[in-house]
């Protein structure tokens, strides 16, 4: 039996094939589409594909998370990936499990984790906010 490296899971290369294979299973639905929006089904399967992917290699390199629950004992989980989307842009892809519980005003629960990583991207989005609005500052 051949071994590979978890990692393997989120290359180009299977993203690709995932993206390409939502696409073929979709086939019917793309041929009514407009090319904008086949762009954007494209792009909507992209962030499918790398949620499944990223949840599969969580699993993978965790056996212990194998599909339980906190309930039944298992650990949460929060996985981030980070990945190039042209010079200046990142796509942002998060897969938690269990899914958070939304508490109504802006507010969820989870578990440690979960909620560590939330945290995380709330400090990267006001960074991007920081960024965009010194862009858009025409102080001298």
């Amino acid at each position: 039996m051949s071994t590979y490296d978890a990692d393997d899971l989120l290359t180009d290369a299977t993203l690709s094939a995932a993206v390409a294979a939502l696409a073929n299973r979709n086939a019917h639905h793309l041929q009514d589409m407009t090319p904008a929006e086949q762009t954007e089904a494209a792009g909507h399967w992209r962030g499918l594909a790398m949620d499944v992917l990223v949840a599969v290699r969580a699993t993978v390199t965790n056996p212990e998370l194998g599909g339980s629950s906190p309930t039944q004992g298992g650990p949460g989980r929060a996985v981030i990936v980070l990945e190039d989307a042209g010079e200046e842009e990142i796509n942002v892809h998060v897969a938690f499990h269990p899914e958070l519980q939304d508490m109504g005003e802006d507010q969820v629960a989870g578990t440690p984790a979960q909620i560590t990583a939330v945290s995380m991207l709330d400090t990267l989005g006001e960074g991007a906010d920081d960024e965009n609005d010194d862009e858009n500052d025409d102080s001298v």
